[in-house]
């Protein structure tokens, strides 16, 4: 059964703000450290300037937030202004793992859900299951903290914010 489990997760926050706002800063890594607990600054990479399927960029990364702190490697997979951006972090061959922002227009503002999933072979399956519920409640948390510092960023923006 632990090999069949879902090897990702996700969690949805509504924020008080259009979604061609949210779109600008979920799509524009250069800014993730502002708002993540473990990757801690970004870069565009290989030319690339702004999101579009296939632009490259590097995410600076402090596992945990204590360490090991490494650079990934990431490449846009799906592109949807306004609705959709999903990146794959690993190599040109092999991604290990998939992040992204899924966006929905509500009540005025937006739902904005983070996913992360990871790909299917054999040793991540093994990796999921022995330390997946571990690492997905470290991810669950993490995107919650993200999307919570970003809902308090764009809504003081908007002059909505309940603070």
């Amino acid at each position: 059964m632990g090999l069949l489990r879902p090897l990702g997760g996700e969690v949805t926050v509504q924020i008080d703000a259009p979604p061609a706002k949210v779109w600008a800063l979920v799509s524009d890594v250069t800014r993730i450290g502002e708002f993540s607990p473990e990757t801690f600054e970004a870069k565009w990479t290989r030319g690339a300037t702004g999101p579009e399927v296939g632009a490259h960029f590097a995410g600076h990364v402090k596992r945990n937030g204590v360490g090991p702190t490494y650079w990934s490697p990431c490449r846009v997979t799906r592109c949807v202004p306004e609705e959709l951006f999903e990146f794959g972090v690993g190599t040109d061959s092999v991604a290990i793992n998939n992040w992204g922002y899924r966006l929905r227009p509500v009540d005025g503002g937006t739902e904005v859900t983070e996913y992360f999933r990871l790909e299917p072979s054999f040793p991540v399956r093994l990796y999921w299951l022995l330390l997946g519920r571990l690492r997905g409640r470290t991810n669950t948390r993490g995107m919650e903290t993200t999307l919570n510092a970003m809902k308090r960023v764009l809504e003081s923006e908007t002059g909505t914010s309940d603070e």
